[in-house]
């Protein structure tokens, strides 16, 4: 009969397998914060008179990315332009 030897740790110091490092969570993804125009400037008031009737698509969402102005000055230029006669309103609603 073979007598069998207890096993032995390779590292008898550290039997709980080291220790994990910490998990670096990732900050996700992170946006450039915008500054955008809270009033209008003489040139991108041209600029809103002259190429937003031509949009395909003209709502405040495409006019405040397209011209850098905030959302709330979209809008109020959009009110500008149709009591102008310079845009229709095809669409409008309420609902979030």
């Amino acid at each position: 009969m073979l007598e069998s030897q207890p096993k032995r740790d390779k590292d008898p110091v550290n039997k709980s397998g080291g220790k994990a490092k910490k998990k670096k969570w990732s900050k996700g993804k992170v946006r450039d914060k915008l500054n955008n125009l809270v009033l209008f400037d003489k040139a991108t008031y041209d600029k809103l008179c002259k190429e937003v009737p031509n949009y395909k698509l003209i709502t405040p969402a495409v006019v405040s990315e397209r011209l850098k102005i905030r959302g709330s000055l979209a809008r109020a230029a959009l009110q500008e332009l149709l009591s102008k006669g310079l845009i229709k309103l095809v669409s409008k609603h309420r609902a979030q």
